[in-house]
């Protein structure tokens, strides 16, 4: 796999530090890891590597899979789905590298990503964290850049106002965000989230307070505070499938996680009335989401009997 003008990637359990540790956590999303590994593995560069997964209970053939597919990949298999940033974080811990890039499993990078992200980094010794320019499945930009939150923006999301809405979020979500330039931001998507090393040195990882969700708003959160820069660099591309992971969780175990990880993060960075205010919303907002699982159910079951009648 290692050809000339490839990134040469080590073999688990090297002693030898690499320029960069790719750090995927997969939950049943065999497929699309798959082809990630196969997109990673093809990169061209002249750096060195590590591929690392860290497995959350995957119930599909992930961590057999991929070991025997894929056997430059480190697998670290948890008894249990430990949350996105605790598993990020075991995958950190045990890396051997000088950077990071946290890489979500359903990415493709392109070929020349990796070597550019490392190239960025080095450069750039006041930055901490870099984003890329995602694109979906079909060619269009993924919105993949945001703005830091208030309280209102997270309330009305709580209370699912924007689908009547949308324009009230605009602030939050930036989507006049000019993605054809390289720009300071202050949230890149953590899809595809490469750490430099002074970061890592000053700032450690992620906070694993958050089981998933506002681990990557937090993080940036932490190096502007800190002096760092976050920036958006174009020219570093990748594909995002986006949120295969999360697309097999219901409505509301996904709103419970979403909205407490919210609540966290007002109560890290914000006034005690902020996150109180957005505790309380939070149970109309689960109610919310559990009566609107319950109308999909109802409405499968529907659709079920129509077509065998």
């Amino acid at each position: 796999m290692n050809r000339e003008n490839s990134i040469f990637f080590l073999p688990p359990r090297h002693s030898e530090r690499v320029d960069l540790a790719i750090v995927t956590v997969s939950w049943n999303v065999k497929d699309h890891l798959i082809q990630n590994y196969e997109a990673l593995l093809n990169s061209h560069g002249q750096i060195t590597a590590e591929i690392i997964l860290i497995d959350n209970d995957s119930k599909d053939g992930t961590r057999e899979t991929i070991r025997e597919r894929f056997p430059l990949v480190r697998v670290i298999a948890n008894d249990r789905n430990a949350g996105f940033a605790a598993a990020n974080m075991q995958g950190m811990l045990a890396a051997h590298a000088r950077h990071c890039l946290l890489l979500n499993p359903d990415m493709r990078v392109e070929p020349d990503a990796l070597q550019k992200t490392v190239e960025y980094l080095d450069a750039h010794a006041d930055v901490a964290v870099v984003g890329g320019r995602l694109l979906s499945a079909n060619g269009q930009i993924v919105k993949s850049v945001r703005r830091f939150p208030d309280v209102w923006s997270q309330l009305l999301i709580i209370l699912k106002l924007p689908h009547l809405l949308p324009r009230v979020l605009d602030r939050y979500l930036y989507p006049d965000f000019d993605y054809a330039r390289e720009q300071s931001v202050e949230v890149v998507r953590g899809s595809y989230f490469a750490i430099h090393e002074r970061a890592l040195e000053i700032l450690g990882g992620l906070d694993t307070r958050y089981f998933i969700w506002f681990e990557e708003m937090d993080y940036c959160k932490q190096a502007i505070g800190r002096g760092f820069k976050v920036m958006y660099v174009p020219w570093i591309c990748a594909t995002d499938y986006v949120g295969r992971s999360f697309s097999q969780t219901k409505r509301f175990l996904s709103q419970r996680r979403f909205t407490k990880a919210m609540v966290q993060y007002f109560e890290k960075w914000h006034a005690g009335w902020q996150w109180r205010l957005l505790s309380l919303a939070r149970y109309v907002g689960l109610c919310i989401a559990w009566l609107a699982d319950q109308w999909l159910v109802r409405r499968g079951a529907k659709e079920y009997r129509s077509t065998k009648t």
